[in-house]
Parts: structure tokens; C-alpha cells; sequence
């Protein structure tokens, strides 16, 4: 039910400050993709010195999001996301100094390394902070506020694009992103709900070992983690699958990412009326049923046209699952921190190892078949569907 009463803000604040705060995660992830070239050419590295410097951000994230479940709980989700989003912040300022100033290889990845540390803490406090507030307001709005992370991706590509474009320097254009950063997270937060997930230590509490343990949650990050291959790929090789595959330029490519992102986008805007009728488990079935077209489509269709009506219906279909899981794995606010992480660990290995795993693959079998491989990944998560249902289940009577 909603919030009321002098010890809480309005739910309508609570609601824009969080969707200020996914967008400004959003803005941190593009901010280093969008200027990577000038990052390259400032510390003179390769190809593969390019691919170890951005590990150094990819293992700072898989060893935070591996225990920020701890440490929301002792925390809570509001200050996790303060520090952590201020660390974010603070190491992209530095990232920027060691490139354009230093022109230091080794001082960039350690300041990679400790962004990496702070977003995915950030993601996880975000998201049981997102489930409170559906708890809150009684309805789903997880996917609307993954597609402010999206939205905030977007500006920032557009900002690094005219950045890119007027030449400036790292230091300057990074310091700035940084800022809004640490003062749009700082500012918002404020505004935040009680999310009831800092929970005292005892020995029958909520534990990572314990989250662990449970075959519902693991489950749901098996889940998870075939959709976020699906998710994943797209933003790795989509773009290189169109030059090469089906032979176009450069510039198509591009534009067939962007038909994906705007896909995907806009479903997790507009789909929250449409969730909360037909409830977390059919969504998802639906979700898995047109990544499954789009993917095979586009790796199988031979043909442009249908190949950028693939990319959106794969988009459509990518949108939903990690917000709705997510939100299955906070239904009970006391373990939500808790299994939030471990459904994110999982998550984020399919993030980090998918796309090379693909392109081990796509050396075999070429890179379109290697795509079209992932829609069994898919069908995995249209069979574990039924762990999204909540702890316990959800009463829905199409489900029973």
C-alpha cells in the first residue's frame, strides 16, 4: 500500500529520484564506451591492451556484486547507492585524468577497477530499492525504471559523440559526467523510501550462504543469466554481425543496435499496466518467445529488412526478464538484498563471459550461427519461467 505519513516522501518522489538515479547509471556505462577510441589513442594501446583494461572494470564488478547483498544489509540500499554511486562517479573523474593527463595505462585500471566495484553495487541497491517501491505503490515499475538506465545510456552515447566530435579532452568531458553523477545521486536520494533492507546480524537472518542455498533463487538467476546473453550479445556483436553477415556498411550496423536499444526501451517504459494484468510468469514466457523469433530471425533470415524487423522483436523480448526477475527476487524485503545478489552474480557472468564465449564460437561457425545459438539459452528461460512467480509463488490464477 502507499506510503504516508511525515516519516516518509511522497511516493511520486521517491519514484522520479530513482528514475533519476538509473539514469545516471546509464550515463556512467556509456560515458567510457562512447570516448573508448580516444582512451585507446591517448595511452597507445592494441586491441587486445584495450580488451585487459576494460577486464579490469569487468572483475572490479563481479567481486562487488558478489557480496553487495551484505552489504545492503548492513548498510541499507539508500547509503549503498550513495556510496557506491559516489565511488562510480569519483573513479570515471580519475579515469579521465590518468588518460588525458598522465597518459598512465596502469593508473586507468585501477581506477576502472574501483568504478567497476561501485556499479555493480550500485545496480543491486538500485534494484531493492526499485522492488520497495513497487511494494509501495502496488504495481510494477522495475521495467520503467531499467529503461531510464537505457535512456541515460542514449544521452550519454549522444554526449561522448559530441565530445568526440569538438575534440575535448577526457579529463574535462569525464570530470563533468562524473559530477552530475555523484550530485544527481546525492541530490535524489534524499528522497527515498524506507526499503527495510538493513537487517541486523543474527543467526537466523538473511545471508549470502543461505540465498545461496535456495533452489528457487538460483534458479531464477539461471534464468536470468540466459536472457542477459540474449541482452548482452546484442550490444557486442549485433552491430559487427550486420557489416560482415550481411554485408553492409558500418554505419547500418550502428543503425540496426539502435533499432534494438530503441526496442527495448520502449517496452520497458510502456509495458507496466500490461505486467501487472498478466503477472511477472507470462510476461516472461512471452519475453522468451520473441527473443527466440528475433534471434533465430536474425541469424537465419537472410535478408536486411528482416533482419532490422528481428532486431526489434529480439529487442522487445530482451526488455523485460532481468527488471522482472529482479523484482521476484525482492518480493520478500527482509531476503531481497540478499537474493538480488545472487540472482546479479549470475546475471553478470553471462554478461562478462557470454559475448567472448561467443566469439570463440563465431570462430567455428561463423558469427550468425553463433547468435542464432542463444535462443536455447532462451528456451532454458522459458522453462524456468515459473521461478519469477515470487517467494512464495504469486497467486495467479492463470498459473494455478
Amino acid at each position: 500500500m502507499p506510503l504516508t505519513g511525515n516519516a516518509h516522501p511522497p511516493v511520486t518522489h521517491w519514484r522520479n529520484a530513482l528514475m533519476a538515479a538509473y539514469l545516471a547509471s546509464g550515463l556512467l556505462i556509456s560515458a567510457l564506451v562512447s570516448r573508448l577510441p580516444a582512451v585507446r589513442d591517448a595511452l597507445g594501446l592494441d586491441h587486445a591492451s584495450v580488451g585487459l583494461l576494460l577486464l579490469c572494470m569487468s572483475a572490479g564488478s563481479f567481486l562487488s556484486v558478489s557480496v553487495s547483498g551484505q552489504l545492503v544489509l548492513r548498510l541499507g540500499a539508500a547509503n549503498v547507492m550513495r556510496i557506491a554511486a559516489t565511488l562510480s562517479g569519483g573513479s570515471l573523474v580519475f579515469v579521465g585524468m590518468s588518460t588525458g593527463v598522465l597518459e598512465n595505462t596502469w593508473a586507468a585500471g585501477i581506477f576502472l577497477f574501483l568504478q567497476g566495484l561501485g556499479s555493480a553495487s550500485w545496480n543491486v541497491a538500485s534494484n531493492v530499492q526499485g522492488a520497495a517501491m513497487e511494494r509501495a505503490l502496488g504495481k510494477s515499475i522495475m521495467p520503467a525504471l531499467h529503461g531510464f538506465f537505457s535512456i541515460g545510456t542514449v544521452v550519454g552515447a549522444g554526449i561522448g559523440a559530441g565530445a568526440a566530435a569538438m575534440n575535448l579532452p577526457l579529463q574535462y568531458h569525464y570530470g563533468l559526467i562524473g559530477a552530475i553523477i555523484i550530485g544527481t545521486v546525492l541530490y535524489s536520494s534524499r528522497f527515498f523510501g524506507e526499503d527495510f533492507s538493513r537487517t541486523p546480524r543474527t543467526s537466523g537472518g538473511p545471508s549470502l550462504s543461505r540465498a545461496w542455498k535456495e533452489p528457487q533463487t538460483v534458479l531464477l538467476g539461471v534464468l536470468v543469466l540466459g536472457m542477459a546473453l540474449a541482452e548482452g550479445a546484442a550490444g557486442d556483436w549485433v552491430a559487427l554481425a550486420l557489416a560482415d553477415g550481411y554485408a553492409t556498411s558500418e554505419a547500418t550496423g550502428a543503425i540496426g543496435y539502435g533499432v534494438f536499444v530503441t526496442s527495448m526501451t520502449t517496452t520497458r517504459l510502456l509495458s507496466g499496466d500490461l505486467i501487472l494484468r498478466l503477472g511477472r510468469v507470462i510476461m516472461i514466457r512471452a519475453s522468451a518467445v520473441l527473443a527466440f523469433v528475433g534471434v533465430l530471425l536474425f541469424a537465419f533470415g537472410q535478408s536486411l529488412p528482416l533482419a532490422f524487423l528481428a532486431l526489434a522483436i529480439w529487442g522487445m523480448g530482451v526488455a523485460l526478464t532481468f527488471p522482472l526477475a529482479m523484482s521476484a527476487a525482492s518480493d520478500d524485503p527482509i531476503h531481497s538484498a540478499t537474493r538480488v545478489a545472487v540472482v546479479s552474480t549470475i546475471g553478470y557472468g553471462a554478461f562478462l563471459g557470454g559475448p567472448p564465449l561467443l566469439g570463440l564460437l563465431a570462430g567455428a561457425i561463423g558469427l550468425l550461427p553463433a547468435l542464432g545459438s542463444i535462443s536455447l539459452l532462451v528456451v532454458l528461460a522459458f522453462m524456468l519461467s515459473k521461478n519469477a512467480a515470487g517467494y512464495p509463488p504469486e497467486p495467479h490464477p492463470r498459473e494455478n
